[in-house]
């Protein structure tokens, strides 16, 4: 039997944007045109509004790991960033000239590069922020990857990985892939264990200040939010919907969540030796 040919990233996310049944999730991903309202969309979404307590009072020198369309680029360069965005793929849909066209039609200063987290062109310690949304479960070398981030940190720097996949075992991942609705067309989805994200981590040199479990925040919660979430487990569990369920309850309950694929979020410091 012939093997089928991938496609590329650029290719698969067209088939699903064409798809009229993944308009709900086409939206969810900030796929859709215009780019610059899904940019906007983005930057008023419960997500980013949790994302920006984590920030640091004062904006500085900030790297956006795999940036794809720019729409993290976007929100941190809106609150007064100096932003580099870091984007492998060319495309004008979902890659570095998507990018380029945010940028210009927004009159944001943007600074695009060309390459991979593993090989960062960037000098040590030049950046207060590096970021990444759903990226270090894409990287081709983890430990590699959180190396290069943690080299380019300045002194008391963070480090920002949100949104990444997460499976308990190795078996996991092949359950994982099968499910996931783009990896068939492409193949470049993955997922690493909690401890291999961890890892990876604190060996670079970073010492996680805080996690998230799939169900602790709006960041890894998005497209839903904490109260819409909380109605659909309710209504999976036949709960009344006058009972209330305390966030930091639904958080506990996140810790023992084992879907593979479940999303995780890390903010790591770099230890200020001065």
């Amino acid at each position: 039997m012939k093997k089928t040919e991938l496609l590329t990233w650029e290719q698969a996310v067209s088939v699903f944007r064409e798809n009229p049944d993944n308009r709900d999730a086409v939206f969810a991903c900030y796929y859709d045109d215009p780019l610059r309202d899904a940019a906007e969309r983005y930057t008023n979404s419960a997500e980013w509004k949790e994302l920006s307590t984590y920030l640091p009072s004062r904006p500085g020198k900030m790297l956006d790991l795999g940036a794809g369309r720019g729409i993290s680029s976007y929100a941190f360069a809106k609150l007064g960033w100096d932003v580099t965005a870091l984007e492998p793929d060319p495309s004008d849909i979902i890659g570095n000239k998507a990018i380029q066209q945010l940028a210009s039609q927004t009159n944001l200063s943007l600074s695009i590069i060309d390459e991979c987290g593993e090989y960062l062109p960037c000098a040590d310690e030049r950046f207060d922020v590096v970021h990444g949304r759903a990226v270090l479960h894409h990287a081709k070398d983890l430990n590699l990857f959180c190396m290069e981030a943690a080299r380019v940190l300045r002194p008391g720097g963070l480090l920002i990985a949100i949104r990444e996949h997460v499976i308990s075992k190795q078996q996991d991942r092949e359950v994982f892939l099968k499910e996931h609705p783009l990896h068939h067309m492409y193949g470049g989805e993955n997922a690493f264990t909690r401890d291999d994200y961890r890892s990876a981590i604190v060996n670079a040199g970073l010492q996680i200040e805080t996690e998230l479990n799939p169900w602790a925040s709006e960041i890894n919660l998005h497209p839903d939010t904490f109260e819409s979430f909380q109605s659909r487990l309710k209504q999976q569990l036949r709960v009344p919907q006058a009972i209330p369920v305390p966030r930091k309850l639904l958080s506990l309950f996140g810790c023992f969540y084992r879907k593979p694929g479940r999303l995780y979020s890390f903010f790591a410091r770099k230890k200020d030796i001065h």
